[in-house]
């Protein structure tokens, strides 16, 4: 093999593809960054010794009040749920009481004849 072999030759990139290559590789490590802040284990961040972050776990105070507040959500999505319920039978009383008032007379109604069915003669 020749020397040359053994590189890969990129081609040159413009001035917005760089730019654009730069953002998409800034945002992969500000996303990586972030689920670890986020997460609940222990963690220690530390960006180039500009600034250092830790995070510890919630402890056992956190915790009770993470589920109270766990609790009372669910409560209130169960209430909307039931005021939602009885919205919509509501609804569907009402669309049936005006359903029955509107009753159509067919005072004013034409016999077609083809329609009608003739009159049996066996009878």
């Amino acid at each position: 093999m020749s020397e040359t072999g053994r590189f890969i030759e990129v081609e040159k990139m413009s001035v917005d593809q760089l730019a654009g290559a730069f953002v998409m590789i800034a945002g992969a490590i500000g996303s990586l960054l972030l689920v670890i802040w986020q997460s609940k284990c222990h963690c220690k961040m530390n960006l180039c010794y500009i600034f250092s972050c830790e995070r510890r776990p919630p402890n056992e105070e956190e915790m009770k009040s993470l589920k109270n507040q766990a609790k009372e959500l669910k409560k209130k999505t169960e209430k909307n749920k039931k005021e939602e319920e009885e919205q919509q039978e509501k609804q569907t009383q009402n669309l049936d009481d005006v359903e029955s008032q509107q009753s159509l007379s067919r005072t004013n109604s034409i016999k077609i004849k083809e329609l009608e069915t003739e009159p049996n003669p066996s009878v």
